[in-house]
């Protein structure tokens, strides 16, 4: 599933084709997304003003509102000439002023495309109760701590709870716990402040690194110029269940966690996350 850093991506990607262009037209080829396909009549021949990204949602801004789109499980965007023959599931287009499309292509459908009027769109349902940007100016280690405290979920599970932060998804959170010396399965409420602290550093240094890498391709994503992600080269712990840690070498672990894989190092990782080597 695109997780935060494929969707930064593709929005890095499409911006400078898509701000200050008019929406001339568009095309539905199928209306049965994850929900109902949502673009009114209002937006025909509207400049989108700006393209910016709540979570996993990525945003067009309009003067009379916002399409949200979602790439879903397996979804992406791309820039293409207007006259390129769509293929299977190419679900829709928005015609630019150019002579461009943005074209939707999402083979599962768990996509979305949906519209919030007015200039706040994070008032829509399911942007409002969205936590923290890791990229932005209020995620930390003390904002961490603080929402951490008396929680009995494990860390990792905490840290992939849209509602505290946002985008840190399973193959991030792994990764990010492993770069702070922290075990996954290890209680929220237990980690110390100094662990918070090296967590949210290095979530921000590992979701950077791979928007840096184009996001991570494990099976079906691509960036909005069909390029796959180079992020899983530098991988440490998820899908290597079995196989010698990089940092020491010891047999990394898997843990189940909320019905998701978890690998850790039993080694670089520990209860109060400070490394034994």
């Amino acid at each position: 599933m695109p997780e935060l850093p494929e969707v930064e991506t593709t929005r890095r990607g499409i911006e400078p084709w898509v701000v200050d262009q008019t929406i001339a037209a568009w095309r539905i080829r199928n209306p049965n997304l994850r929900w109902p396909v949502e673009i009114p009549p209002v937006l025909k021949h509207q400049s989108v003003q700006a393209i910016n990204r709540r979570g996993k949602y990525i945003l067009l801004q309009t003067e009379p509102g916002t399409l949200l789109m979602h790439l879903g499980m397996s979804g992406s965007l791309r820039i293409l000439p207007e006259e390129t023959p769509p293929l299977k599931h190419d679900h829709v287009d928005l015609v630019l002023g150019s002579g461009n499309v943005l074209r939707l292509n999402d083979p599962r459908r768990f996509g979305s495309v949906l519209y919030q009027a007015g200039d706040e769109p994070n008032q829509h349902p399911l942007l409002k109760n969205l936590g923290v940007e890791p990229l932005g100016n209020e995620f930390s280690g003390q904002y961490l701590h603080r929402a951490a405290r008396g929680r009995k979920v494990a860390v990792k599970n905490f840290i992939m709870d849209s509602k505290v932060v946002v985008g840190v998804g399973n193959i991030y959170a792994a990764e990010s716990l492993f770069a702070a010396g922290i075990r996954p399965g290890v209680a929220a409420g237990r980690v110390s402040l100094g662990g918070y602290e090296r967590l949210a550093a290095e979530i921000v240094a590992v979701l950077a690194r791979s928007v840096q890498q184009g996001g991570t391709t494990l099976r079906d994503f691509v960036g909005s110029d069909g390029n796959p992600g180079y992020f899983k080269q530098q991988l440490n712990v998820y899908g290597r269940q079995n196989l010698p840690c990089r940092v020491c070498g010891t047999r990394l672990k898997l843990k189940i966690l909320g019905q998701r894989s978890s690998v850790y190092c039993p080694n670089c990782q520990t209860s109060q996350g400070f490394r034994r080597n």
